[in-house]
């Protein structure tokens, strides 16, 4: 339970423990008040019932026996002071004796209520029974004045606003805290924003080099990261271009020799070899140059797309297996040229390895899913994430002859991540491989 209550977040946890930090220290002040307050509020009814019970015992004292009972009826009494007029005291020797703490409270530990000598009482017994401290106070000719005083009940939290005014200043402090913690994590907000974005598009523009010092050197580091980053791209592209530029040369020289040979078969074969390494340079090319991460990203609907690619395929492959199923219409923002290349290579797998390509598009936990479907081979579990390197081709369990380069997957993947998404591949439990195009929704 603490796990699942615990936040996942930076600022939600230390919102959290500052939140609790708080509330732990409001209510140990409060409690420190509370209990100031009972101590003076118990000093201060007692006071008033020890004076209350003297001022009575003098009115009585100084009436006749016969007056006196009359009087104690007339008499207003506070809460928790009884008095009464008997012939013999309350206390007795079973009573228990008075704690010294209630003793100097009732002020019982003095030479008796203020006043003449003759006002004093003859004797005075005290004690304490059932909870209730007793005073009994001898009068001059004969009987007793019998007090019973029960001690103020303790009531630190008796103020009607007490618990509105604690909830109102905790609430003020906690959206206090959420604003400022919200405000101080910002930044690493910022910063993570800004790395998911480099890892999209490595030209992504710089974060600002602003705020307090260790969030500006931090934003300062991650600038100087990207740039270099985007150098080593550009000058591994750079390099790609330059190789294959270099290549085409020689390769041109090579078909026009391979044109004049007189051995037709011959001169076929090194034909072939030429264009296929020709189109391996093309495709490395292409990737290299990473044209998913330069184009921009407009509303396109992908239902759309994936039937064109469908059908162009059907019309290259006039017997193949090729099958669309989904919604009509399906608007995200994604970058055309960029996807539909993606899409293109996984129907032309599917078709050159499995010899079917069923095209099924779906909504899935908040994503949008486009799978592919063969009734190829597979692919061996151990296989499947070494089939996205560049230039790797799984001979033992695919097409040898038509193999293609082995950039298909990995350009494919590249423009998924571009946008957000990946791609997954699984065996089908019936047999051939399943690609998910997946791209949040």
């Amino acid at each position: 339970m603490l796990r699942r209550l615990w936040p996942s977040s930076l600022a939600g946890r230390t919102a959290l423990v500052l939140i609790l930090a708080l509330m732990a220290v409001q209510a140990a002040g409060l409690t420190i008040h509370a209990l100031d307050r009972v101590d003076l509020q118990r000093r201060a009814e007692a006071r008033e019932v020890s004076l209350r019970g003297f001022a009575l015992w003098r009115s009585l004292v100084t009436q006749p026996p016969e007056r006196r009972a009359d009087i104690l009826a007339d008499a207003e009494l506070p809460a928790g002071l009884q008095a009464s007029l008997d012939d013999s005291p309350l206390v007795t020797q079973s009573t228990a004796p008075v704690p010294e703490r209630l003793s100097r409270m009732f002020r019982l530990d003095g030479p008796g209520p203020p006043g003449l000598r003759r006002f004093r009482p003859r004797e005075v017994l005290s004690g304490v029974e059932r909870g209730e401290l007793r005073v009994a106070l001898r009068f001059p000719d004969r009987g007793w004045l019998n007090l019973a005083i029960a001690p103020p009940r303790l009531r630190p939290w008796h103020s009607d606003t007490f618990l509105a005014a604690f909830v109102a200043m905790s609430v003020a402090a906690a959206l206090l805290i959420l604003w400022a913690v919200r405000r101080l994590t910002r930044p690493v907000r910022d910063l993570a924003a800004a790395a998911e974005r480099l890892g999209r598009d490595v030209n992504a523009p710089d974060l600002p080099e602003a705020g307090p010092r260790e969030v500006a050197t931090a934003a300062a580091a991650f600038n100087t990261m990207a740039g270099n980053i985007r150098r080593f791209v550009d000058d591994r592209t750079q390099m790609l271009a330059a190789i294959g530029h270099d290549l085409r040369t020689p390769i041109t020289r090579l078909r026009l020799r391979a044109e004049m040979m007189e051995d037709d078969a011959l001169r076929e074969r090194m034909l072939r070899d030429l264009e296929e390494m020709e189109a391996m340079i093309n495709a490395t090319l292409t990737f290299a140059r990473d044209d998913a991460a330069q184009e921009a990203a407009v509303p396109l609907d992908l239902a759309a797309l994936a039937r064109t690619v469908a059908d162009e395929a059907a019309d290259a492959r006039e017997s193949a297996l090729i099958s669309y199923e989904g919604p009509e219409r399906l608007v995200l923002p994604l970058r055309p040229v960029a996807t539909k290349r993606a899409v293109a290579n996984l129907v032309n797998n599917a078709l050159l390895y499995g010899g079917a390509a069923r095209l099924s598009l779906a909504h899935e936990e908040g994503e949008v899913v486009l799978a592919v479907e063969d009734d190829g081979p597979g692919i061996p579990p151990e296989q499947v994430e070494a089939v996205f390197r560049p230039f790797h081709r799984l001979e033992a369990s695919r097409n040898r002859e038509t193999g293609g380069s082995g950039l298909g997957l990995t350009i494919a993947r590249s423009v998924a991540r571009a946008g957000g998404g990946d791609i997954r591949l699984r065996n089908r439990a019936e047999g051939g491989l399943r690609a998910e195009l997946r791209l949040p929704a």
